[in-house]
């Protein structure tokens, strides 16, 4: 008697992921081919502060050239929790659901600390260090999720990489969001030393205890 075992085929599980990608490489380009100049500054931002010291105003946070490389910063940091929740058995790295999920999330932790951030920085009457820092701030991570994008692509399409590898690729991004911060206080520690308290509240409310809260979602939801 001839046995029929019935599986479930994955068709183009992997397309939504090679379909982001691409849009993240396409809004890249568009971003290099239209402001040059500037996207030149923003690629040496490892090795130099001009990007910083030159697009300092406000009016940088929200244009052309900052919300595409914002949403490929995204992406990127969605796949890589997506890949490092992967590696430890907590998710599926081909599963577009828990991609849009962690999306949303990250979106929403995102702009909740940013109006959070706003209200905190208009009670104590910071609001111009505040939109300083944030546009700092954002400007390297939007820098460190430019250089993952790759990073993600290669560890995306490959076979799970050996543990060293994950904990060495967090730490660097660890140490670049440190780095950062040491940047920033150089940068404008003539303005923390005149509002240090109302400085040392912000840090603590609003870049310490979020990403504590979130490790501890996530090492609590096993």
């Amino acid at each position: 008697m001839l046995n029929i075992i019935v599986t479930e085929r994955e068709l183009w599980s992997k397309d939504w992921a090679t379909f982001l990608f691409i849009f993240c490489f396409i809004l890249i380009a568009i971003a290099r081919a239209t402001y040059g100049n500037r996207f030149n500054d923003f690629a040496k931002l490892g090795v130099s502060d001009k990007y910083i010291k030159i697009y300092k105003d406000n009016n940088n946070l929200l244009n052309g050239f900052t919300i595409p490389l914002f949403i490929v910063q995204i992406i990127s940091f969605t796949f890589l929790i997506q890949l490092t929740l992967s590696y430890f058995g907590m998710a599926e790295k081909t599963d577009w659901i828990t991609f849009v999920q962690l999306f949303t999330l990250i979106c929403v932790f995102i702009t909740s600390k940013y109006l959070i951030e706003k209200i905190i920085a208009v009670c104590f009457n910071i609001e111009e260090f505040a939109d300083m820092f944030n546009l700092q701030k954002v400007s390297y991570r939007t820098y460190i999720g430019f250089l993952l994008l790759p990073v993600t692509f290669i560890l995306f399409y490959n076979q799970p990489p050996q543990t060293f590898i994950i904990y060495i690729l967090l730490g660097i991004i660890f140490t670049g969001i440190i780095i950062s911060y040491i940047v920033s206080l150089r940068l404008y520690q003539n303005l923390i030393l005149g509002k240090l308290f109302y400085f040392i509240l912000y840090l603590c409310t609003l870049e310490i205890a979020p990403y504590y809260f979130m490790y501890y979602w996530f090492t609590n939801s096993k």
